[in-house]
């Protein structure tokens, strides 16, 4: 069997990198931009740097800033309608998964018309044309959905989030640029960087893995450990870190998907608005046990790319608990709750474990699972 990869076109790493949004914007010839972001980037001024690169260079654009922290049907359907208003050709999108994933729904369906049902975009949807040309700009480091072929949207009237797949949909250009990241709260920087390292991990061991992804995913998780404590105290060498580190893990798990946890995590943002960062941040190390038999010897590298010394020693046993022990370790240190008291009601299991196993990401779970089993791993963190 062939191993597809799909990365982007361009991408522009560092301080300074938003300046390259003009020049890119007026090499492939746009004349007028749609920028996507979340309301709160526009209050806090943290839009105005790519407000002042476009005025600079001349570039026209429009805004559109109706998008939630977990972007629903509606939020997309909007941004559609914006979009054909705006008479622009190419968005820019300024945020974090929310404002990316939601300018992927409006991309996709402003080229593909027959899926304006933002529902039939659930799953990998046929669609033929390549989306209206984005030009993604994370101001979190987390998602990855700068250089993801994924995005998420939520079914309100479902209390679901829908996992779209969709190689069309991939900006053709990022720009990470750590200066973007740098007003980020430290309890948005942990959620988000254990977002992350969730990918990273999950992707490591997912059942598509291989050597490729794996080389990404295992310097992710080097680099994310070394960073996410220093971008939660907010220094310049940790945001630097993140932002590369969310980035490598995303080039890796968008090519070979992800597993339970973030499986488990979706219904919890669509029926509690939990912040997807949290819940996976929660979720992860009891999967990783539950996970362990179908791992063979790769949470021994997880440890040794977290910093675990001794690894090489270690018995199987004792180096899948290292691995463990550090992700609860650094969870704890940048302020994850430890558990879901505090936000799942016990009757609400059997949703959430039916939502957890239909979801898109757990089929690719290294060890087969069963509602029942998701059911015992919700109640387990309760």
């Amino acid at each position: 069997m062939a191993n597809r990869f799909v990365l982007n076109e361009t991408s522009y790493h560092g301080k300074g990198a938003i300046n390259a949004i003009a020049d890119e914007v007026n090499a492939r010839g746009f004349k007028k931009a749609l920028v996507c972001c979340d309301p709160d980037l526009i209050k806090f001024g943290v839009a105005d740097k790519v407000f002042n690169v476009l005025k600079g260079a001349g570039i026209a654009y429009d805004v559109y800033s109706e998008i939630q922290a977990n972007p629903t049907i509606e939020n997309v359907q909007n941004g559609v309608k914006a979009f054909k208003e705006s008479g622009a050709d190419c968005i820019i999108a300024v945020g974090g998964g929310s404002s990316m994933d939601t300018a992927k729904g409006i991309g996709i369906i402003i080229a593909n018309p027959e899926f304006a049902d933002v529902r039939s975009l659930e799953g990998v949807a046929p669609t033929k044309n390549k989306s209206v040309p984005i030009i993604a700009v994370p101001t979190t480091a987390g998602t990855a959905a700068e250089v993801t072929i994924n995005y998420v949207i939520t079914d309100s009237e479902k209390n679901r989030k829908m996992v779209c797949v969709d190689v069309h949909d991939i900006p053709v250009v990022a720009v990470v640029d750590p200066d973007m990241m740098s007003t980020m709260p430290a309890s948005l920087t942990a959620a988000t960087g254990m977002d992350a390292l969730t990918h990273a991990i999950e992707g490591y061991i997912t059942k598509g893995a291989w050597e490729m992804s794996d080389m990404f995913h295992l310097k992710a998780i080097e680099i994310i450990s070394n960073s996410l404590r220093g971008a939660v105290a907010n220094t310049a060498e940790g945001r630097e870190g993140m932002a590369l580190g969310q980035y490598v893990a995303g080039m890796g798990f968008s090519n070979v998907g992800l597993g339970i946890v973030h499986s488990m995590a979706h219904p919890l943002g669509a029926l509690y608005n939990t912040p997807h960062g949290v819940a996976n941040a929660i979720i992860l190390p009891t999967v990783m046990e539950y996970n362990a038999p179908a791992t063979g010897d790769k949470y021994r590298d997880i440890a040794k790319a977290m910093g675990v010394e001794g690894t090489d020693a270690m018995s199987i046993e004792e180096a899948r608990k290292a691995a463990i022990d550090a992700v609860k370790q650094l969870s704890k240190d940048v302020g994850i709750p430890a558990d879901l008291k505090e936000i799942v009601k016990p009757e609400d299991v059997p949703f959430l474990a039916q939502s957890a196993y239909d979801d898109a990401c757990r089929p690719g779970n290294p060890r087969d699972t069963s509602v029942e089993e998701i059911t015992e791993l919700y109640k387990s963190l309760i």
